[in-house]
């Protein structure tokens, strides 16, 4: 989920929002172009004819060093969605359940 959803408040956060409106993009697109340049390979989901095309609109602008540095900033240094890394996460996703 290269957009995390919509979590926390992404659509909405001030950083994201600050950084789209001075290139012309939502939110979305700022994460979308800061993932493409950090050379992540992202498939954002949608039904949405008008978010199709809005996730695809990312290549006419560049995120500065500024732009990239305030992103990075942001990070938690723990993931929005789904902890590959913890080991409850698969007992939750696969509905383990361990009894003594």
């Amino acid at each position: 989920a290269p957009i995390a959803e919509g979590q926390r408040g992404l659509f909405g956060n001030p950083t994201l929002t600050a950084i789209g409106a001075a290139h012309g993009k939502t939110a979305a697109q700022v994460v979308l172009r800061w993932l493409r340049q950090e050379g992540v390979i992202a498939i954002p989901k949608s039904v949405h004819d008008e978010r199709i095309r809005e996730n695809l609109d990312i290549d006419d602008f560049e995120l500065t060093a500024a732009d990239l540095a305030q992103i990075d900033a942001m990070d938690e240094g723990a993931p929005v969605i789904l902890d590959v890394q913890d080991v409850r996460e698969a007992y939750r996703l696969h509905g383990i359940v361990f009894e003594q």
